[in-house]
């Protein structure tokens, strides 16, 4: 009897143990994670300026922030940047992983040079950038000490190209790891359908065309659902690379919601454009996830 009462304590433990221990930090993502995206969401309702305030005014603070020149600008920067951040990088990304799907030499050691800059923060990135493209100590500078006396390269400091240089920055950074996704997808094709592909005489080209890029879909939308999100959020990067300028021209959502929150002391407006960066992010999100889980089943 004895034994049996213990053997039934033994299994309860196991069975809440691991509940226990990962309670306290289940608690503290309800709170700091979904808890404040909750408030975010509260405070865009209300009149809050430098600090939180509970005075309700509904939809006020969205009907201002559409009527606002400086969030327009936001948003078109951001679709210029996404759609060019988003096609590069699937497409570098791609072509990388081909190329180092042919079994090449050293494949490993390029691997990691082509991931080594995921690791670095978008901060370290956007400090090292704009040294680069800095007119006065980077590539233009260099290029005029070499000789080349003619050569111009400011688009930094030029507010019709200061976007194409987070573009390129952001590129740079993600396109390695956009890369890993491409070529494990490459990898786990059934080699058995390639061979019998090419033993029908297809080419190169439609081996490609016609079963290894289809076979790729889930790759395709895994890249997508990632770097729309990082093209909605990007914030630190703008900042060290350009903070937001020159002007307004390479201001972005995420930069625009700390400008009014913390600067402008318009937390409400702030927190409208946050709100409304979250949904978006949810709307490509959600049916990701939806996908995902439906396929499982």
């Amino acid at each position: 009897m004895a034994q049996a009462a213990n053997a039934d304590f033994k299994t309860r433990l196991q069975t809440w143990l691991p509940k226990l221990v990962l309670s306290p930090s289940l608690a503290m993502v309800l709170i700091f994670v979904y808890g404040f995206i909750a408030f975010s969401v509260y405070l865009s309702f209300t009149d809050s300026r430098l600090l939180p305030s509970f005075g309700w005014i509904g939809w006020e603070n969205y009907s201002k922030l559409w009527r606002l020149s400086h969030w327009e600008t936001s948003i078109t920067n951001m679709g210029i940047f996404a759609l060019l951040y988003i096609g590069i990088c699937t497409v570098l990304g791609l072509s990388l992983a081909i190329f180092l799907d042919q079994k090449i030499r050293a494949e490993g050691f390029i691997r990691t040079v082509y991931l080594y800059p995921m690791a670095l923060s978008f901060i370290v990135t956007g400090t090292a950038w704009k040294w680069f493209l800095d007119p006065g100590i980077g590539l233009e500078n260099v290029m005029q000490s070499w000789g080349w006396t003619s050569f111009e390269f400011d688009w930094i400091k030029n507010r019709d190209f200061a976007i194409y240089t987070v573009v390129l920055a952001a590129v740079w950074q993600t396109s390695g790891f956009v890369m890993a996704m491409f070529l494990a997808g490459l990898r786990g094709i059934d080699n058995e359908i390639l061979k019998a592909a090419q033993m029908d005489g297809a080419s190169n080209w439609n081996l490609y065309r016609r079963i290894i890029i289809p076979q790729l879909r889930p790759a395709f939308l895994s890249a997508f659902v990632i770097l729309s999100h990082l093209a909605i959020k990007t914030f630190d990067l703008v900042i060290a690379l350009t903070g937001g300028g020159p002007g307004r021209a390479t201001e972005l959502p995420a930069t625009f919601m700390y400008s009014y929150t913390f600067s402008r002391n318009q937390m409400g407006i702030g927190a409208a454009s946050a709100t409304i960066m979250l949904m978006t992010i949810a709307a490509i999100m959600i049916p990701y996830l939806y996908a995902e889980l439906r396929e499982k089943k």
